[in-house]
C-alpha cells in the first residue's frame, strides 16, 4: 500500500509538471514578442557584419518580427532568409521566455579573393561568393581567373591549403592566375618568371620537383635565365629560356631521392614555330654542306693547278 501511494504521488507530480510546461509553452507561444537580440558569433577585428546591419538585412526582406505573436514567427524560414545573405554562413533564431527573439549569425569567412576582370570576390569553403567593397579588406590568398558551376574557384583549395602548409612555398607565391583548366600559373614574389602547375592535381610531387629546380639548376644557371618554368609533365621540368629557342627539360623522378637532374635541350614554341625552326636548321645545314663542298672543291682546284705546273716543270726540265 505504501508503494501503491509513493507511485500515485509520482504520477501526480509528473502530470502537473507536464502541464505546467504545457501551459507555460501556451502561453510563451501567445506571447508578444517585444524585442530582437542579434548575436554576431564570430565578430573580430576583420568584423564587416553588425547586430544593426542583420537588421537591417531583415527590414528590407519585409521580415517582421517585433509585435507579432511568437507562436506566428516561423524561426526555419527567418533563417533561410538571413543564410541567403552574402555576409552570413549559418543563422539561428531561439524564441525566449520574455518576450524575446535571440538570433545568432556567424559572418562569412573568406578562404581565397578572386579577380575576375573588373570584378573581384571573396570565397568561402563552401563556394560563397561575396563581393569585395573598399569597406572592408581580408589577407587571402588571390587568385586570377573566371570560374563556372562546372569549375568553380573551391577547386583550387587543396593547392592553395598546400602552399599556405608550407612555409618556403608560402613565402614564394604572391598570386595565381588560372588561364585554363590545365594552366594554373603561380606568379613568384620575385621578378624573373612564372611557374606553370599545369591541371590542380598531383601538386605534390609537381612542388618537389619544383624545389628541386630551385636548388639544382637555377643557382647555376642564373635566376634570369628563363621566364616559365613548366611542371606540367610526369618526371619533367620544362624551363622556357628567354630566347625561345630552346628550353631546358630535366628529368626528375621525385621517388629517388638521390637522382641528380639530368639536363636535356630541345625545341620549343608552337607548332608553327618549331616548324620554322627546323626548316631554318635545315637550311642552315645545307648551307653549311654547300660552303663545306665548295671549299673542297677550290682545294682540289688548286691542288690540280699545282699539280699540274710540277708536271709542266719537270717537262720543261726534261726537255733541255
Amino acid at each position: 500500500m505504501k508503494r501503491l501511494i509513493q507511485y500515485s504521488i509520482l504520477l501526480v507530480l509528473a502530470i502537473g509538471l507536464t502541464t505546467g510546461i504545457l501551459w507555460a509553452r501556451g502561453k510563451s507561444q501567445g506571447e508578444l514578442c517585444t524585442a530582437i537580440e542579434v548575436q554576431v558569433i564570430n565578430a573580430d577585428s576583420t568584423a564587416f557584419v553588425t547586430p544593426q546591419g542583420v537588421l537591417n538585412d531583415l527590414k528590407s526582406q519585409g521580415v517582421k518580427i517585433v509585435g507579432k505573436h511568437m507562436r506566428d514567427i516561423n524561426a526555419s524560414k527567418i533563417e533561410e532568409t538571413l543564410k541567403k545573405s552574402p555576409y552570413l554562413e549559418n543563422a539561428d533564431l531561439v524564441k525566449c521566455q520574455d518576450g524575446k527573439v535571440l538570433i545568432r549569425v556567424s559572418q562569412l569567412v573568406p578562404v581565397l579573393r578572386v579577380f575576375d576582370g573588373e570584378r573581384s570576390y571573396y570565397v568561402n569553403r563552401a563556394g560563397k561568393r561575396m563581393e569585395a567593397t573598399s569597406n572592408y579588406h581580408c589577407d587571402v590568398p588571390v587568385v586570377q581567373g573566371h570560374f563556372t558551376s562546372k569549375y568553380p574557384a573551391t577547386r583550387l583549395l587543396p593547392l592553395i591549403d598546400y602552399v599556405e602548409g608550407d612555409s618556403l612555398l608560402h613565402s614564394l607565391v604572391t598570386m595565381y592566375q588560372v588561364r585554363d583548366t590545365n594552366n594554373i600559373i603561380i606568379v613568384p614574389n620575385f621578378s624573373g618568371h612564372v611557374i606553370n602547375l599545369g591541371h590542380a592535381d598531383d601538386f605534390v610531387n609537381k612542388f618537389a620537383k619544383l624545389k628541386l629546380f630551385y636548388s639544382e639548376v637555377l643557382p647555376k644557371k642564373g635566376w634570369n635565365t628563363y621566364d616559365t618554368i613548366s611542371l606540367k609533365w610526369n618526371h619533367q621540368i620544362v624551363a622556357t629560356r628567354r630566347i625561345k629557342a630552346v628550353e631546358q627539360v630535366i628529368e626528375y623522378d621525385p621517388d629517388d631521392d638521390e637522382q641528380a637532374p639530368d639536363i636535356q635541350t630541345m625545341t620549343t614554341g608552337t607548332p608553327e614555330d618549331n616548324k620554322k625552326a627546323e626548316q631554318q636548321a635545315s637550311q642552315d645545314a645545307a648551307k653549311k654542306a654547300d660552303e663545306k663542298k665548295a671549299d673542297e672543291k677550290k682545294a682540289d682546284e688548286k691542288k690540280a693547278d699545282t699539280n699540274k705546273e710540277t708536271t709542266n716543270d719537270k717537262s720543261k726540265k726534261k726537255s733541255d
